[in-house]
């Protein structure tokens, strides 16, 4: 089940607040400039499927975010435990940076922490199987794929190939908690 915390930024041990609905989600995210939204799925589609099937099956939901953000290509990335690289993946996205882009991403399958540092607060989003969720450029943030990574996500980008993470070496990550999936996720 998706949901969001909100925690100090001095403090991640103790949320402020928590939803689990998705109308509720997007509302809290909506006011400090975060989109958040929930796409059908299809059962069809899963870890493991094709970048042409999962596009083709999402195409309507895709074209539309794409003319509404201006942005100008997307792919498809898939993470499993059994992908060689997971651990080091992991490792890349765990400490506090932003991008000069939006960061779009749909779930199509699996889960992902983002976490999301607003002004004097952390914003934790779970987001699952039919997650949408666009993160404004310069946005400070984070991304917990876990330690057993199984999600498979569309991108969308203004420009894949200036798309590249920005730390700003605070230690602020290492004090909020880590994405932990349970057994049924």
């Amino acid at each position: 089940m998706s949901r969001l915390r909100i925690f100090p930024d001095a403090d991640g041990s103790h949320a402020l607040a928590e939803h689990h609905d998705g109308d509720a989600i997007a509302t809290a995210l909506a006011e400090v400039g975060i989109h958040f939204e929930r796409w059908p799925t299809h059962d069809d589609v899963c870890a493991g499927a094709t970048q042409d099937t999962v596009l083709q099956r999402y195409a309507e939901e895709v074209r539309r975010i794409m003319e509404d953000g201006g942005y100008q290509s997307c792919d498809v990335v898939s993470m499993t435990p059994e992908n060689p690289s997971a651990g080091e993946a992991r490792g890349k996205f765990l400490a506090e940076h932003t991008h000069e882009e939006d960061e779009v991403r749909f779930f199509v399958d699996g889960a992902g922490l983002f976490t999301l540092h607003l002004g004097a607060q952390v914003y934790e989003v779970l987001c699952e199987r039919g997650d949408f969720l666009r993160v404004p450029a310069n946005t400070k943030h984070w991304f917990d794929m876990g330690p057993t990574p199984h999600f498979l996500a569309i991108r969308i980008f203004s420009n894949p190939d200036g798309w590249a993470a920005n730390f700003t070496a605070s230690p602020i990550a290492e004090r909020f908690p880590r994405f932990e999936p349970s057994p049924c996720v």
